[in-house]
């Protein structure tokens, strides 16, 4: 059994990622951030939960319209294989990302 403390994980730059399981399909990644990410769209599905800190999570809708939603912890967010999405933490931020492996 390992027990994972998200509070006390902190990555040598943004993004960093402590690798936790991967599956057959899947990762599963424990993040700490405190700048943003890149716009980018996954060559899968991906989930991702906030733990900690506070999240801006921005996306573009099928019409390309530009839309955010502030994320508390708890939160979670489901992106669609195919969505244009990118993470922007409003403060040092923990986030549990489940993905294909490989996936940017």
């Amino acid at each position: 059994m390992q027990i994972y403390r998200p509070d006390a994980f902190t990555g040598e730059k943004a993004w960093n990622a402590l690798d936790i399981e991967t599956f057959d399909a899947a990762t599963v990644r424990l993040h700490w951030t405190d700048r943003p990410y890149i716009w980018h769209v996954n060559d899968g599905p991906e989930v991702f939960v906030l733990l900690s800190g506070a999240i801006r999570m921005y996306y573009r809708d099928a019409d390309g319209a530009e839309r955010h939603v502030d994320m508390a912890p708890g939160d979670v967010a489901h992106c669609r294989d195919g969505l244009s999405h990118k993470a922007e933490p409003l403060r040092p931020s923990r986030v549990l990302v489940i993905e294909r492996p490989g996936s940017v």
